[in-house]
């Protein structure tokens, strides 16, 4: 087995230990016919009823729930690598849900105020989401490279500035929609269709652009990382920052261009989730994903192609949890397993152990001849 494969081994576990603690807990609450209906109900919801598909013809039968997939698994990808790419470098981003609020709301504010064509729009929007991440991301690459701020603490805290900046003020004050025939509209004012990633499927589907951009990001995030100078200093610097220092690689700068990489790749995920399926920056941003980009970058071993698979499986997952109340089952229990698989994650040398274990060879018990 590869020394790749092998680091994927104890991820790969604890999903599969996830998914299987969680199936009993259905079982033993209601039953093990609920359970594995509920499974099944879920796998539908993400990757499409194929049986039914396969007796109708209707496409919309996949169309929609792979489109719903793809695009939860989009923002994933997107905060799993922000939260990846700090860590290489040797700092734990945090703060991927507030660069990720800041960066919707630009885009819903160039997508909403700026006139140009489509061509010109969408760049401008996703541009200004990806610079405004990565300067909200900044402010705790200084704090912690010139003023010592632990930068756990300080992106903690930004979320919570920037969701107060945004959600309590900018978008319920100055940035609101004005109401329109007697209606009240929350959030700001709706982008222009110029702004809107085009949708691949047309109405039967939101698979748009933004899953496109998503997965070329990841592969650049990944060709950056282990083909570039750039990409080895910065890995060399979250190894060991003296010896990197000692080597002359410019630690500060390479925890820098790192910090405002994630912060961009956060607001990136923010602009997706405005100009892909929202049209403008809601009352409230809604599911958490820039945390759970923390879970999707633990659990894909900080690789960019792990990232990937595992926001892509987990994606499909949350798209299909909501036919799980069909059978009583909370929708919740995609989450409740994704944080199960990081627990267990958190646990891998205990996997690590086992798998030593399993290939180290037996001692031989034959005597020698004299």
């Amino acid at each position: 087995m590869g020394e790749k494969w092998r680091a994927a081994v104890p991820s790969i576990l604890s999903v599969l230990l996830a998914l299987v603690v969680c199936w009993i807990a259905i079982a033993l609450t209601r039953d093990a016919k609920i359970a594995g209906e509920a499974y099944l109900q879920m796998l539908y919801g993400g990757l499409g009823q194929w049986p039914r598909y396969l007796d109708v013809g209707d496409g919309a039968l996949l169309a929609r729930p792979l489109g719903e997939a793809a695009g939860k698994a989009a923002l994933l990808i997107l905060t799993g690598l922000s939260v990846s790419v700090a860590f290489k470098a040797g700092l734990f981003n945090i703060g991927a849900q507030g660069q990720m609020v800041v960066g919707a709301l630009a885009a819903a504010v160039v997508g909403a105020q700026m006139s140009a064509p489509g061509p010109l729009h969408i760049p401008l929007a996703l541009i200004a989401a990806a610079a405004t991440g990565a300067a909200w991301a900044l402010i705790a690459a200084a704090l912690k490279l010139w003023r010592g701020v632990h930068e756990v603490i300080s992106t903690i805290m930004l979320n919570w500035v920037a969701v107060s900046l945004v959600d309590n003020w900018l978008v319920v004050g100055p940035l609101r929609a004005v109401a329109t025939s007697g209606q009240s509209i929350s959030g700001t004012a709706e982008i222009h269709d110029t702004a809107r990633l085009p949708r691949f499927l047309g109405d039967i589907s939101r698979l748009n652009l933004g899953f496109v951009v998503a997965l070329i990001v990841a592969v650049l995030v990944w060709a950056w990382l282990t083909r570039t100078r750039r990409g080895f200093e910065t890995r060399a610097a979250g190894l060991g920052a003296d010896a990197a220092r000692a080597a002359g690689i410019p630690v500060k700068l390479r925890a820098a261009e790192a910090m405002a990489m994630a912060g961009a790749l956060a607001g990136l995920a923010g602009a997706v989730l405005v100009l892909g399926t929202e049209f403008r920056y809601p009352g409230a941003l809604g599911a958490p994903y820039g945390f759970d980009g923390i879970a999707i970058a633990l659990i894909g071993n900080n690789n960019p192609i792990g990232v990937t698979f595992t926001a892509l499986f987990f994606g499909a997952l949350r798209a299909g949890g909501t036919r799980m109340q069909l059978l009583g089952v909370h929708k919740s229990f995609p989450e409740l397993i994704q944080g199960l698989a990081l627990l267990f994650v958190a646990g891998r040398l205990v996997w690590l152990a086992l798998l030593r274990r399993r290939r180290a060879a037996p001692a031989s018990t034959e005597v020698p001849r004299a």
